[in-house]
């Protein structure tokens, strides 16, 4: 499963049980649907473990961020998956807006690694 153009690349690797999220989403909110599409196709494995690989996202837009809470909720109501996101300190966006993920989805776990 992949989602692409040219200024970014969402993808499900099964093997790690990990979506990886790279490159620039400044997409309109209905742009988004292919990427939601993905995600609920990864929701509806029932994974006993998910990822979500961020560490290569520079941008990711209000609706882009949307997107996320709106999985992080239906992964809180699906209530089985363990998820961890890895993100990176380097990146602005990233330490405020998916630290904010656990308010849509207590148990995840933010792994957020710096350059240091």
């Amino acid at each position: 499963m992949e989602v692409r153009d040219s200024t970014y690349r969402v993808w499900f690797d099964e093997s790690s049980s990990t979506v990886f999220f790279e490159g620039s989403l400044r997409l309109g909110t209905a742009d988004y649907r292919p990427i939601s599409e993905l995600l609920d196709a990864v929701l509806a494995k029932n994974l006993p473990v998910l990822t979500l690989h961020m560490l290569e996202l520079n941008f990711l837009n209000s609706s882009g961020i949307n997107t996320l809470y709106k999985f992080a909720i239906s992964l809180r109501k699906r209530g089985s998956t363990l998820v961890t996101v890895r993100g990176t300190t380097v990146i602005a966006w990233q330490t405020k807006s998916l630290a904010n993920l656990k308010k849509f989805l207590p148990t995840i776990t933010i792994e957020m690694l710096s350059d240091e």
